[in-house]
């Protein structure tokens, strides 16, 4: 049954990076810019902070948790890295506080779910109020509580997202390097791969001797550090620091989440995965965008393939359990 799963999850993998190359040809014949390979590459800058974010949530769904909190850990990041450049601080001094705050949020997140038995979406829910406000109130302290934002960073800051290795855009390399960190920790690493039976059956995990308090502490850690990186890269993108950074990011990382063919309940997911199904909602959004749609009609679709994922799952679990007990009843019935 395991084999038949992993068999079964591959081929939704294959799919999915189906579907993304045949999102890309028909975009391409609407708008010939598709094909230019350099412009695809770049492009992939617009929406780097998603799967920055995506992947990283990919292990907390495996554990069978979730983590809403997100995009205001970007913001917070955000606006810590510009306050502390407001403050005279060297600007590779005011990225290391931004990082830490994001890591930090990550880990007070891990920390309230491993000790308590109250539900992850509801900790991430006052978590993300908590740092949404404590983002607004840094920034309202420096009259930069608007679009504006903390500007007036380096050259060598603003080129972080600009910059690349020829045609290949630094924050596509972060994300790539950042994913393969993460899938080696899924499937490498003895903690990484207790996520999948932590998110199958915690009862069990627990008795088989697995540490779930220090688990799950790492792996919302985990999500910290993505949003950390994000807002980092989201302040270079956008030349300013500002509390409502990636505040739209939470619905197309956990639509990447699913549409990757993470298990929403826990006990299966991958890093391919995500990254494959948030790259083709990126690119959808891109193309959809190329064609005069506005961001708003984006959401809708996006929220759309969210919800058919779902249900999808639960319509294919639902059938596939059916004909099982058919064939259980059928087997009975000879014997």
């Amino acid at each position: 049954m395991k084999l038949v799963s992993s068999v079964s999850f591959k081929r939704w993998e294959y799919f999915i990076l189906l579907a993304l190359f045949l999102e890309i040809a028909v975009f391409g014949l609407i708008n010939s810019s598709f094909f230019n390979f350099s412009n695809l590459l770049y492009t992939t800058s617009d929406f780097a902070h998603i799967l920055l974010v995506a992947v990283p949530l990919t292990l907390v769904v495996i554990t069978g948790g979730i983590d809403i909190s997100i995009a205001s850990m970007m913001g917070l990041t955000s606006i810590v890295t510009g306050f502390s450049w407001q403050m005279g601080l060297p600007i590779g001094v005011s990225i290391l506080a931004g990082f830490l705050a994001g890591f930090l949020a990550g880990l007070f997140n891990g920390l309230l779910v491993s000790s308590t038995d109250i539900p992850a979406i509801v900790i991430t829910l006052g978590t993300m109020f908590l740092y949404s406000g404590l983002a607004t109130g840094i920034a309202g302290s420096l009259g930069a509580s608007g679009y504006n934002g903390i500007g007036g960073f380096p050259e060598g800051f603003v080129s972080l997202a600009y910059g690349g290795l020829g045609a290949v855009p630094n924050s596509l390399i972060i994300v790539l390097l950042f994913s393969l960190v993460l899938s080696l920790f899924l499937k490498k690493n003895r903690v990484g791969r207790s996520l999948y039976l932590i998110g199958d059956n915690m009862e069990a995990a627990r008795y088989s001797g697995i540490k779930i308090r220090k688990t799950l502490l790492i792996t919302y850690s985990l999500t910290g550090i993505g949003a950390a990186i994000a807002g980092i890269l989201l302040t270079s993108y956008f030349t300013s620091a500002r509390s409502d950074l990636g505040s739209e990011a939470l619905l197309p990382a956990l639509t990447a989440v699913v549409l990757g063919g993470t298990d929403i309940q826990g006990g299966k997911g991958s890093v391919a995965g995500t990254l494959i199904a948030g790259i083709f909602l990126g690119v959808l959004k891109q193309g959809l965008m190329s064609m005069g749609v506005t961001n708003d009609v984006s959401q809708v679709v996006t929220g759309f393939i969210l919800i058919a994922t779902v249900v999808g799952k639960v319509g294919y679990s639902f059938f596939k359990q059916q004909r099982l007990n058919r064939r259980a009843l059928r087997i009975g019935l000879q014997a």
